[in-house]
């Protein structure tokens, strides 16, 4: 125990941690970057999913924290730190803005467990999660509460579609939501979100969608956790 202060005075951190404060900050902060990376993993939605974006999480809230105790009350070593970083640059292109917010809840939870700060980062950290998973299960901000997207390409001209009554039979609510033509004009693919009805399949929704002999391309695309409208 002597040895392990004598290091951290000449380390300029014994005024500000001791051996069990280090510890604990940076166990709390790799606990607090799970705890991000799994209400990021359980909320996100689209196809920007990444494992990488989530050991990201986990290594900066840890990073930052080491940074905090490094830092200490040490002024000039913090315009120093800021300088050294200053030559990492970083060209990822974030995919999804929403993940930005879970970069700086990370960069906030390191900054608050390093400086020990053990309410402020854990009650940061809760009450993000507990409004991440409220905004979740409320789909908060779509247009749509989509379930399928159902894609198929149709002649131009038809009075009546067929596939309007097998929609309308299968579906709750629809809405077109794209229309590309083809070059000569005669069809056209059509894209529609769709929600089903509670006693309805979307096995059988295809299977008579692809019966209907006047359509080609049928695909149906399950929305409800890969598609933001």
């Amino acid at each position: 125990m002597d040895s392990t202060k004598n290091i951290l005075v000449q380390e300029g951190l014994a005024f500000v941690y001791g051996p069990t404060d280090i510890l604990i900050n940076m166990a709390l902060a790799f606990g607090l970057g799970l705890i991000i990376s799994y209400i990021y993993k359980v909320t996100h939605k689209g196809l920007s999913y990444s494992q990488s974006f989530m050991l990201t999480i986990v290594f900066v809230t840890f990073i930052v924290a080491v940074v905090m105790m490094v830092i200490g009350n040490n002024l000039a070593r913090a315009f120093a730190l800021v300088g050294a970083l200053s030559i990492i640059r970083f060209r990822t292109v974030i995919k999804d803005t929403k993940d930005t917010a879970y970069i700086f809840l990370g960069l906030a939870a390191g900054m608050a467990a390093g400086t020990s700060s053990y309410f402020l980062a854990i009650a940061g950290v809760g009450f993000f999660s507990l409004i991440s998973l409220v905004l979740n299960a409320t789909n908060y901000g779509s247009f749509y509460k989509s379930e399928f997207l159902l894609r198929f390409r149709t002649f131009l001209g038809e009075r009546e579609p067929e596939y309007s009554s097998v929609i309308n039979e299968f579906a709750r609510s629809s809405n077109l939501l794209h229309i590309e033509p083809s070059g000569d004009g005669k069809t056209a693919k059509l894209t529609f979100d769709i929600l089903l009805r509670k006693e309805k399949k979307p096995e059988d929704l295809s299977r008579r969608i692809a019966e209907i002999e006047s359509l080609s391309e049928v695909v149906l695309v399950a929305s409800k956790h890969d598609v933001d409208y």
